[in-house]
């Protein structure tokens, strides 16, 4: 096996022993709420810290928009910690490859799964001009650089409660109302006043 091989093998080994560590361990900061991915800076074999959003039972979801006829798309954003339709959170997101890996990004939130759940749109700051698919909500405090923002109406989200890693901002009502048409639209799912 070349250098590089037994480097990702390594690698891969190392992340698979501190994840079995991390998921077996009486210690629940260890993987608790806010934790991250990386390496502990006094361990050879390194520790895996998950985001929020990325642990067993609260992992963020796609689900194929497709499959969900009973999703009522609402509006009510509420800056208490918990994520609320209209509002734009940040939580791990896995890649389309689904293959465990994936990142922190902003998501926006368009109605009730569940007690813990919560349906969410994926944003990208990637310009998709021209793109059926994506729909432009322009620019907003949830990106530190001001970029405009996409929102990728082809892919749905199931995100626990505990899965968010924190409240970006609230989508003002006019630009919501724009994503909950085309989302409407395309789905036959129902909007709630």
């Amino acid at each position: 096996m070349s250098r590089s091989g037994n480097g990702i093998l390594s690698a891969v080994v190392q992340v698979g022993a501190a994840l079995v560590n991390a998921l077996t361990s009486k210690d629940k900061g260890a993987a608790g709420h806010g934790a991250r991915m990386g390496t502990g800076s006094g361990s050879s074999a390194g520790t895996l810290e998950l985001s929020p959003g990325q642990g067993a039972g609260e992992e963020t979801i796609e689900i194929d928009p497709r499959s969900i006829r009973d999703l009522r798309v609402s509006y009510s954003p509420d800056r208490d910690g918990d994520p609320d339709a209209g509002e734009i959170i940040w939580t791990w997101v896995p890649y389309a490859e689904r293959d465990g890996r994936g990142k922190d990004r902003p998501v926006l939130v368009i109605g009730r799964q569940s007690d813990d759940r919560v349906y969410a749109v994926k944003l990208t700051s990637k310009s998709h001009d021209h793109d059926r698919d994506y729909l432009s909500i322009g620019s907003g405090s949830w990106d530190r650089e001001g970029r405009e923002s996409w929102v990728d109406i082809d892919q749905l989200y199931s995100v626990h409660h505990r899965g968010m890693r924190r409240e970006a901002a609230s989508l003002d009502r006019s630009r919501f109302d724009r994503v909950a048409s085309i989302l409407t639209g395309r789905y036959g799912w129902r909007a709630v006043p």
